[in-house]
Protein backbone atom coordinates (compact mmCIF):
# COMPACT_ATOMS: atom_id res chain seq x y z
CA UNK A 1 0.00 0.00 0.00
CA UNK A 2 1.58 3.14 -1.02
CA UNK A 3 1.20 6.36 1.26
CA UNK A 4 -1.30 8.14 -0.91
CA UNK A 5 -4.02 5.88 0.61
CA UNK A 6 -4.25 8.37 3.34
CA UNK A 7 -4.51 11.47 1.28
CA UNK A 8 -7.78 13.32 2.10
CA UNK A 9 -7.34 15.79 -0.65
CA UNK A 10 -10.50 16.27 -2.48
CA UNK A 11 -12.51 15.75 0.35
CA UNK A 12 -14.79 17.39 2.35
CA UNK A 13 -14.66 16.47 6.26
CA UNK A 14 -17.23 17.23 8.57
CA UNK A 15 -16.27 17.16 12.20
CA UNK A 16 -19.07 17.81 15.25
CA UNK A 17 -17.96 19.69 18.32
CA UNK A 18 -14.98 20.39 15.99
CA UNK A 19 -13.93 23.92 17.53
CA UNK A 20 -11.97 22.92 20.24
CA UNK A 21 -9.94 19.78 21.83
CA UNK A 22 -10.08 16.47 20.58
CA UNK A 23 -12.38 17.35 17.87
CA UNK A 24 -9.87 20.32 16.48
CA UNK A 25 -7.13 18.33 16.27
CA UNK A 26 -8.97 15.31 14.48
CA UNK A 27 -9.61 18.38 11.85
CA UNK A 28 -6.34 19.76 12.09
CA UNK A 29 -4.83 16.53 10.94
CA UNK A 30 -6.99 15.83 8.45
CA UNK A 31 -6.45 18.91 7.01
CA UNK A 32 -2.93 18.17 6.84
CA UNK A 33 -3.47 15.14 4.84
CA UNK A 34 -6.05 17.63 2.35
CA UNK A 35 -9.35 17.40 3.62
CA UNK A 36 -11.67 20.84 3.10
CA UNK A 37 -12.57 20.79 7.30
CA UNK A 38 -16.37 22.13 8.26
CA UNK A 39 -16.89 22.22 11.93
CA UNK A 40 -19.72 22.30 14.13
CA UNK A 41 -20.14 23.73 17.52
CA UNK A 42 -23.22 24.66 19.14
CA UNK A 43 -22.71 28.35 20.10
CA UNK A 44 -21.61 31.56 18.24
CA UNK A 45 -19.29 32.26 20.93
CA UNK A 46 -17.61 28.24 20.34
CA UNK A 47 -17.71 29.30 16.52
CA UNK A 48 -15.68 32.78 17.15
CA UNK A 49 -13.30 31.24 19.04
CA UNK A 50 -12.96 27.99 16.48
CA UNK A 51 -12.64 30.57 13.64
CA UNK A 52 -9.86 31.62 15.38
CA UNK A 53 -8.08 29.08 16.12
CA UNK A 54 -7.93 27.85 12.63
CA UNK A 55 -6.65 30.38 11.48
CA UNK A 56 -3.71 30.43 13.96
CA UNK A 57 -3.18 26.98 12.92
CA UNK A 58 -3.43 28.01 9.15
CA UNK A 59 -6.49 26.13 7.82
CA UNK A 60 -9.11 27.47 5.63
CA UNK A 61 -12.37 25.57 7.40
CA UNK A 62 -15.84 26.55 7.35
CA UNK A 63 -17.77 26.83 10.92
CA UNK A 64 -21.69 25.97 11.59
CA UNK A 65 -23.93 26.18 14.51
CA UNK A 66 -26.24 23.55 15.10
CA UNK A 67 -27.91 21.54 18.27
CA UNK A 68 -27.22 17.96 16.78
CA UNK A 69 -29.88 16.95 18.98
CA UNK A 70 -32.33 18.90 16.77
CA UNK A 71 -32.87 17.06 13.33
CA UNK A 72 -34.20 19.70 11.74
CA UNK A 73 -30.89 21.86 12.43
CA UNK A 74 -28.74 19.16 11.80
CA UNK A 75 -30.34 18.89 8.18
CA UNK A 76 -30.41 22.40 7.12
CA UNK A 77 -26.37 22.20 8.61
CA UNK A 78 -25.81 20.04 6.41
CA UNK A 79 -27.58 21.22 3.58
CA UNK A 80 -25.91 24.67 4.02
CA UNK A 81 -22.50 22.54 3.80
CA UNK A 82 -23.44 20.77 0.55
CA UNK A 83 -24.40 24.38 -0.77
CA UNK A 84 -21.74 26.43 0.06
CA UNK A 85 -18.64 23.49 -0.13
CA UNK A 86 -20.10 20.56 -1.11
CA UNK A 87 -21.02 17.04 -0.01
CA UNK A 88 -20.12 15.12 3.15
CA UNK A 89 -17.60 12.41 2.09
CA UNK A 90 -16.41 12.46 5.90
CA UNK A 91 -18.47 12.92 9.59
CA UNK A 92 -16.83 12.35 12.80
CA UNK A 93 -19.29 12.54 15.22
CA UNK A 94 -17.13 14.13 18.16
CA UNK A 95 -19.95 16.33 19.85
CA UNK A 96 -20.27 15.18 23.09
CA UNK A 97 -21.26 16.48 26.77
CA UNK A 98 -19.85 14.76 30.47
CA UNK A 99 -21.76 15.09 33.83
CA UNK A 100 -20.04 13.43 36.40
CA UNK A 101 -22.26 12.37 39.46
CA UNK A 102 -23.26 9.41 41.27
CA UNK A 103 -26.15 7.67 39.69
CA UNK A 104 -28.72 8.62 42.64
CA UNK A 105 -27.65 12.28 42.58
CA UNK A 106 -28.32 12.30 38.26
CA UNK A 107 -31.98 13.32 37.57
CA UNK A 108 -33.34 11.61 34.52
CA UNK A 109 -33.15 15.10 32.80
CA UNK A 110 -29.36 15.17 32.60
CA UNK A 111 -28.84 11.60 32.22
CA UNK A 112 -31.19 11.70 29.04
CA UNK A 113 -29.48 14.72 27.75
CA UNK A 114 -26.55 13.31 27.83
CA UNK A 115 -27.90 10.36 25.61
CA UNK A 116 -29.46 12.79 23.40
CA UNK A 117 -26.64 14.23 22.53
CA UNK A 118 -23.91 11.60 22.04
CA UNK A 119 -25.98 8.92 20.21
CA UNK A 120 -29.16 10.72 19.12
CA UNK A 121 -26.59 13.51 17.84
CA UNK A 122 -24.34 11.24 16.21
CA UNK A 123 -27.85 9.64 14.72
CA UNK A 124 -28.67 12.99 12.97
CA UNK A 125 -25.73 13.95 11.72
CA UNK A 126 -25.19 10.06 9.75
CA UNK A 127 -28.68 10.27 8.79
CA UNK A 128 -27.97 13.20 7.28
CA UNK A 129 -24.70 12.97 4.91
CA UNK A 130 -25.92 9.25 4.43
CA UNK A 131 -27.92 10.13 1.50
CA UNK A 132 -25.10 11.60 -0.57
CA UNK A 133 -22.86 9.15 0.40
CA UNK A 134 -25.04 6.47 -0.66
CA UNK A 135 -25.45 8.10 -4.29
CA UNK A 136 -21.80 8.40 -4.35
CA UNK A 137 -21.48 4.59 -3.19
CA UNK A 138 -18.61 6.20 -1.19
CA UNK A 139 -18.17 7.83 2.59
CA UNK A 140 -16.63 7.57 6.12
CA UNK A 141 -18.20 7.94 9.20
CA UNK A 142 -16.17 8.03 12.37
CA UNK A 143 -18.16 7.81 15.81
CA UNK A 144 -15.67 9.00 18.66
CA UNK A 145 -16.96 6.66 21.37
CA UNK A 146 -14.63 5.39 24.77
CA UNK A 147 -13.10 2.91 27.09
CA UNK A 148 -16.64 3.47 28.51
CA UNK A 149 -17.78 1.98 25.66
CA UNK A 150 -16.41 -1.02 27.46
CA UNK A 151 -16.03 -0.27 31.27
CA UNK A 152 -18.15 0.72 33.59
CA UNK A 153 -16.94 3.93 36.17
CA UNK A 154 -18.79 5.21 39.36
CA UNK A 155 -19.81 8.72 38.57
CA UNK A 156 -20.46 8.59 34.81
CA UNK A 157 -23.89 6.27 34.39
CA UNK A 158 -24.99 8.60 31.71
CA UNK A 159 -21.72 9.06 29.96
CA UNK A 160 -21.16 5.24 29.90
CA UNK A 161 -24.69 4.25 28.74
CA UNK A 162 -24.35 6.34 26.02
CA UNK A 163 -21.00 5.75 25.19
CA UNK A 164 -22.15 1.78 24.86
CA UNK A 165 -25.24 3.20 22.86
CA UNK A 166 -22.82 4.84 20.13
CA UNK A 167 -20.89 1.64 19.72
CA UNK A 168 -23.76 0.15 18.83
CA UNK A 169 -24.84 2.48 16.69
CA UNK A 170 -21.64 2.09 14.71
CA UNK A 171 -21.83 -1.60 14.21
CA UNK A 172 -25.71 -1.17 12.83
CA UNK A 173 -25.01 1.79 10.44
CA UNK A 174 -21.57 -0.65 8.93
CA UNK A 175 -24.33 -3.57 9.17
CA UNK A 176 -26.80 -1.43 7.31
CA UNK A 177 -24.75 0.59 4.61
CA UNK A 178 -21.28 -1.39 3.89
CA UNK A 179 -23.52 -2.71 0.64
CA UNK A 180 -22.87 0.87 -0.34
CA UNK A 181 -18.86 1.02 -0.04
CA UNK A 182 -19.68 3.08 3.25
CA UNK A 183 -17.57 2.62 6.52
CA UNK A 184 -18.65 3.08 9.55
CA UNK A 185 -16.04 3.06 12.63
CA UNK A 186 -15.51 3.78 15.86
CA UNK A 187 -12.46 5.50 17.89
CA UNK A 188 -12.10 5.32 20.92
CA UNK A 189 -9.86 7.69 23.19
CA UNK A 190 -8.26 7.11 26.58
CA UNK A 191 -7.68 9.47 29.27
CA UNK A 192 -6.50 12.52 26.87
CA UNK A 193 -4.71 15.96 28.68
CA UNK A 194 -7.21 18.44 27.40
CA UNK A 195 -8.37 21.59 29.05
CA UNK A 196 -11.33 20.20 30.23
CA UNK A 197 -8.98 17.07 32.04
CA UNK A 198 -6.62 19.37 33.85
CA UNK A 199 -8.41 19.88 37.11
CA UNK A 200 -7.64 16.06 37.19
CA UNK A 201 -3.54 16.17 36.64
CA UNK A 202 -3.43 18.85 39.27
CA UNK A 203 -0.23 18.55 41.20
CA UNK A 204 -0.70 17.83 44.84
CA UNK A 205 1.23 20.41 47.27
CA UNK A 206 4.02 18.62 47.65
CA UNK A 207 4.21 17.57 43.91
CA UNK A 208 2.75 14.87 43.75
CA UNK A 209 0.23 13.64 41.58
CA UNK A 210 -3.17 13.55 42.58
CA UNK A 211 -4.98 10.49 43.38
CA UNK A 212 -6.96 9.97 40.57
CA UNK A 213 -3.90 11.31 38.02
CA UNK A 214 -1.81 8.12 39.57
CA UNK A 215 -4.57 6.12 39.54
CA UNK A 216 -4.99 6.26 35.26
CA UNK A 217 -1.02 6.32 35.12
CA UNK A 218 -0.55 3.36 36.90
CA UNK A 219 -3.31 1.44 34.22
CA UNK A 220 -1.47 2.86 31.62
CA UNK A 221 1.01 1.10 29.92
CA UNK A 222 2.15 3.46 28.04
CA UNK A 223 2.87 5.83 31.75
CA UNK A 224 1.11 8.59 30.39
CA UNK A 225 -2.23 10.68 29.64
CA UNK A 226 -2.56 10.55 25.92
CA UNK A 227 -2.44 13.86 23.72
CA UNK A 228 -4.92 15.32 21.62
CA UNK A 229 -2.91 14.58 18.65
CA UNK A 230 -2.78 10.84 19.38
CA UNK A 231 -6.10 10.91 18.08
CA UNK A 232 -5.25 11.96 14.63
CA UNK A 233 -3.38 9.16 13.28
CA UNK A 234 -6.47 6.51 13.97
CA UNK A 235 -9.34 8.99 12.88
CA UNK A 236 -7.42 10.02 9.52
CA UNK A 237 -6.41 5.75 8.56
CA UNK A 238 -10.19 5.12 9.24
CA UNK A 239 -11.04 8.40 7.25
CA UNK A 240 -8.74 7.60 4.27
CA UNK A 241 -8.78 4.94 1.90
CA UNK A 242 -6.46 2.56 4.11
CA UNK A 243 -9.49 1.72 5.82
CA UNK A 244 -11.67 0.64 3.15
CA UNK A 245 -12.31 -2.95 4.17
CA UNK A 246 -12.31 -2.47 7.95
CA UNK A 247 -16.06 -1.69 8.89
CA UNK A 248 -17.98 -1.83 11.83
CA UNK A 249 -14.74 -1.59 14.28
CA UNK A 250 -14.03 0.09 17.38
CA UNK A 251 -10.35 1.25 17.06
CA UNK A 252 -8.94 2.00 20.82
CA UNK A 253 -6.43 4.63 20.99
CA UNK A 254 -5.96 4.24 24.96
CA UNK A 255 -2.03 3.39 25.48
CA UNK A 256 -2.66 0.00 26.45
CA UNK A 257 -5.86 0.67 29.17
CA UNK A 258 -8.33 -2.01 28.02
CA UNK A 259 -5.55 -4.65 27.67
CA UNK A 260 -4.37 -4.44 30.99
CA UNK A 261 -5.48 -5.66 34.86
CA UNK A 262 -2.84 -2.96 35.98
CA UNK A 263 0.14 -3.73 38.38
CA UNK A 264 0.62 -7.33 40.46
CA UNK A 265 0.81 -6.33 44.10
CA UNK A 266 4.00 -6.42 45.71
Amino acid sequence: MELSAFDLSGKVALVTGGAHGIGFSIAEGMARCGATICFNCSSERSLEKGVEAYKAAGIDAHGYVADVTDWDAVSAMVEKIKAEVGPVDILVNNAGIIQRKPMLETSSEDFERVIKVHVVGAFNCAKAVLPDMIEKRAGKIINICSMMSELGRETVSGYAAAKGGLKMLTKNIASEFGQYNIQCNGMGPGYIATPQTAPLRQRQPDGSRSPFDAFIISKTPAGRWGEAEDMVGPCVFLASHASDFVNGQILYADGGILAYLGHQPQ
